[in-house]
């Protein structure tokens, strides 16, 4: 990692090539990234109609990127980042080659739509593969870029920059979406990446940052143990995986967009990037102000904040009101990204930023992806509204269990 250089502004600091360029091809790539869910989303649920199928597109992604996450981390850590990131790149490049054509109007003339639902399981599939590299990638190759005593600024920049096009791209796919087709939605997200592509290939490779001999799977011990060790982080990590788990409404929005709001494709991607939009407020924010004391308090009321704004979208029968539901559990999501984001780059030392990451990656996909998944299974059983306000429920009763019963992450302060 580099030094800070005396006499020299932080911003400037900061700001220096490199990490521009990581910035402005993330953002890229991730904007890129977040159009894909919503144009498979969409169009799975239009071919079949099933919101286990929906539920099904998270959980393909999930179990690969679960699977490799540990060993991800320890070949992160004993990689060059930048030639690890940029393989990783040309691939999902070529994995959403692959979604166009199978999601073309080609594909669904000239063949099943059973065909075409497990070709885009399998595709996805593939990038959760990747994902499990890319993940723990980008986090490590970070703490390379910027000073060490610019790391924290520079990680907030770094989710605001992710946030910004995590909004911006679900609200483009829609648009698209409802004025084109998918094929035409998808010629930007190829773009986008491929740019963001040859912007990384100008960053100089960095030294590996972990020379050590362990194996890998003693290499994935000591990232555990580590986790394990730091209560206050692991505490964390479990809060929202669980929260999230079962409070998350990601996975069901396309069916909500058509059959409850009845607002198609453009207000899905809307309703999408609404989360997202909540989180960047609230990071901004915490950037400026950041939290002082009681950080751990702070998480539980958040989290609690999260669930009940999921149960006031779940019973919301308006585009606008279920907007806002969404924006607001974004801004609570927001300061538990900001809080778990803290803790990891104050208390991971170099040397385990990959495994770490990947551990961290391990209960984001759990809560994410296995939560697509749970809503989908839960849609079908229960039906779609009672399925989110028991999703809702559920993340109310793990926040009052957690309270009580995990004392440690309660009195957390940095």
């Amino acid at each position: 990692m580099s030094h800070s250089q005396p006499g020299k502004p932080l911003f400037k600091q900061i700001i220096n090539k490199e990490f521009t360029l990581f910035i402005v091809a993330r953002i890229l790539f991730i904007a890129g990234l977040r159009m894909t869910p919503v144009l498979l989303g969409w169009r799975l649920y239009e071919i079949t109609g099933s919101k286990l199928a929906l539920g099904m597109l998270g959980l393909s992604e999930v179990i690969p990127a679960i699977a490799l996450a540990l060993p991800a981390g320890v070949r992160v850590d004993k990689s060059n980042k930048q030639r690890l990131l940029t393989i990783c790149m040309t691939l999902y490049l070529l994995l959403m080659m692959a979604l166009a054509l199978i999601t073309s109007e080609w594909m669904r003339s000239h063949y099943t739509t059973q065909v075409i639902e497990w070709s885009i399981y399998f595709i996805m599939a593939a990038t959760g593969a990747v994902r499990a590299y890319s993940g723990a990638g980008f986090n490590a190759f970070l703490a390379q870029l910027v000073p060490a005593d610019a790391l924290v600024k520079a990680a907030s920049i770094n989710s605001m920059i992710w946030l910004m096009a995590a909004v911006a791209g679900p609200a483009l796919a829609g648009l698209l979406m409802g004025y084109t087709n998918i094929t035409i939605a998808f010629i930007p997200v190829l773009g986008l990446n491929l740019i963001a592509i040859l912007l990384f290939m100008q960053i100089a490779p960095k030294p590996i940052s972990w020379q050590g001999g362990s194996r890998t799977w003693e290499g994935v011990l000591e990232g555990v143990r580590f986790v394990w060790r730091q209560k206050a982080l692991f505490g964390a990590m479990s809060l929202d995986m669980f929260a999230v788990l079962f409070g998350g409404a990601v996975a069901l929005l396309p069916a909500f967009a058509n059959d409850i709001l009845h607002v198609g494709p453009q207000g899905l991607g809307w309703l999408v990037a609404a989360t997202y939009l909540g989180n960047f407020i609230a990071i901004a924010w915490l950037t400026r102000y950041p939290m002082q004391k009681k950080q751990g308090k702070k998480l539980l009321f958040a989290v609690g904040g999260f669930g009940v704004c999921i149960l006031l979208f779940a019973l919301s029968s308006n585009f606008w009101l279920s907007f806002f539901a969404l924006l607001v559990s974004g801004l609570f999501d927001g300061v538990s990204v900001i809080i778990r984001g803290t803790v990891v780059q104050l208390f991971v030392p170099d040397d385990m930023r990959g495994r770490v990451s990947a551990v961290n990656s391990m209960f984001i996909n759990s809560s994410n992806e296995l939560g697509q998944f749970e809503s989908g299974v839960a849609a079908a059983a229960m039906g779609l509204v009672p399925s989110v306000i028991f999703g809702g429920c559920m993340t109310l009763l793990i926040t009052a269990v957690t309270w009580f019963k995990a004392p440690t992450l309660r009195k957390f302060e940095y």
